[in-house]
């Protein structure tokens, strides 16, 4: 009976172990930005919908798991969003428009004056998407929110207030798709 028990036991640490999969793509359970941040651990994942389209894999990673969104953006340490893109290809005017809509419709108006010339900045970092494309968003106190295409550094924007409004974008009061945000958020 004790050797079931461990057993059991062991077979419920294997499974908790095992990196998270979402349609068909493997998100690593812990990551780490940089050798000298502490590692992020998984807080949620989901698909991005756009009508019966399945658009990407959204990401969230987050020193300590939190279920609320509050929880989330009062977090001072590192952070990253992930995006595994699943459609053909999403045009670079598309993830414009949708970063100027997810901007504007979570941040108030005094936000984006202080935020648009980082928001232009932030939008020139873009090209086509397409299926297997992988965009990470890294935000690194003290140095802003660095974006990864395909591995490739593409540039920084700096600014918490900014990472807090990339956030919003998934996780705000009008987020790009409510089931991603639920999903980010563990749910």
């Amino acid at each position: 009976m004790r050797s079931l028990v461990i057993g059991s036991a062991l077979f419920a640490i294997a499974i908790t172990a095992q990196a998270a999969k979402v349609a068909g793509v493997e998100l690593e359970d812990s990551v780490q930005i940089n050798a000298d941040t502490p590692k992020l651990v998984l807080n949620g994942a989901g698909i991005r919908k756009k009508v019966f389209i399945k658009v990407y894999v959204g990401a969230l990673y987050l020193q300590n798991k939190a279920t609320s969104v509050d929880a989330v953006l009062n977090q001072t340490g590192a952070n990253r969003v992930l995006m595994h893109f699943l459609y053909k290809k999403v045009g670079r005017d598309k993830l414009v428009d949708g970063w100027n809509e997810g901007f504007s419709g979570n941040s108030s108006a005094a936000e984006m004056e202080k935020l648009q010339d980082r928001l232009a900045d932030f939008n020139r970092l873009f090209a086509d998407s397409k299926k297997g494309d992988i965009i990470l968003f890294d935000y690194l106190p003290g140095k802003g929110t660095r974006v990864t295409i395909n591995g490739q550094a593409k540039g920084a924007i700096a600014g918490a207030d900014f990472n807090k409004a990339l956030l919003k974008v998934w996780l705000g009061a009008k987020p790009a798709d409510s089931g991603l945000k639920e999903a980010m958020l563990g749910g």
